[in-house]
C-alpha cells in the first residue's frame, strides 16, 4: 500500500471544482469557514458509504450496471438542478453586509442564524447523488491497494486519507469564499451571487447528465 503517495493525489482529487467544493465555497460565503467545515460531515459520510461499498466489491458492480449508473446519475443531476433553481431565484442575503441594506443602516455583518443541519444534509446530498464518487472509488483506489495485503484494513488507510483530505479542501474554498464575502456590498451583488451560484448548480447538473461510465 502507497499510502504516502497517496496523500498528494487524494488533496488534488479532493481539490477538484465540483458541487461539494462549490457548495464549500458557498458556505463559507454565507455562514463562515467553521460551519463549512462543519458541514463537510455530511460529504465525508456520503463518501464513507461509497468507500464501503468499493471495499466490499459493490463499486465494481454499479459501475457493470448501466441501470443503476443512470439512476444515481440523474437522482444527483435532479438535485442539482433543483438547487441551482432554488437559489437562481432566491433574493436571501443573511449574515452579508450589505451598504444598501433596509433602514439605510448598513447591517453588522455578523452571520445570520442558519441551520447546521440543513448544511450538513446538502452536502450529503450532493456526494451520494454523484456518480463520480463511485467511478474514484470504484476504479482509482486498487490501483493503490497491495495484493499480498489485507485490503479491508488498506481501504480504511487509504479511506480515513481521503475523507481528511476533503476537509482540507473545504478549508480552502470556504477561506476564498470568506474573502469573496468582503466584496458583495449590495443586494445587486447578492443577486449576481445568487445567480452565479444557481448557474453553476444547473451546469454541473447537465454536466453530470453528460457523465459516462
Amino acid at each position: 500500500m502507497d499510502a504516502l503517495l497517496f496523500v498528494p493525489v487524494a488533496i488534488a482529487i479532493s481539490l477538484t471544482p465540483g458541487p461539494n467544493n462549490f457548495c464549500g465555497l458557498n458556505n463559507g460565503i454565507r455562514a463562515g469557514v467553521g460551519p463549512a467545515m462543519i458541514a463537510t460531515v455530511g460529504r465525508a459520510a456520503a463518501f464513507a458509504i461509497f468507500l464501503t461499498v468499493s471495499a466490499v466489491g459493490l463499486g465494481a458492480m454499479l459501475l457493470a450496471s448501466e441501470a443503476a449508473f443512470t439512476a444515481v446519475k440523474w437522482v444527483g443531476a435532479a438535485y442539482l438542478f433543483w438547487l441551482g433553481w432554488k437559489a437562481w431565484h432566491s433574493r436571501e442575503f443573511s449574515g452579508l453586509a450589505l451598504e444598501d441594506a433596509p433602514g439605510g443602516a448598513p447591517a453588522s455583518g455578523q452571520p445570520a442564524p442558519f441551520s447546521l443541519r440543513a448544511l450538513i444534509t446538502q452536502e450529503f446530498l450532493l456526494g451520494i447523488t454523484n456518480p463520480k464518487a463511485i467511478i474514484l472509488f470504484a476504479a482509482i483506489f486498487p490501483q493503490f491497494i497491495d495484493p499480498a495485503q489485507p485490503a479491508a484494513h488498506q481501504f480504511l488507510v487509504l479511506g480515513s486519507i481521503y475523507l481528511g483530505s476533503e476537509f482540507v479542501s473545504t478549508a480552502v474554498y470556504a477561506s476564498f469564499g470568506r474573502q469573496i464575502r468582503r466584496f458583495i456590498r449590495t443586494s445587486r451583488g447578492v443577486a449576481r451571487l445568487n445567480k452565479a451560484t444557481g448557474g453553476f448548480f444547473m451546469g454541473a447538473g447537465g454536466l453530470l447528465l453528460a457523465t459516462n461510465r
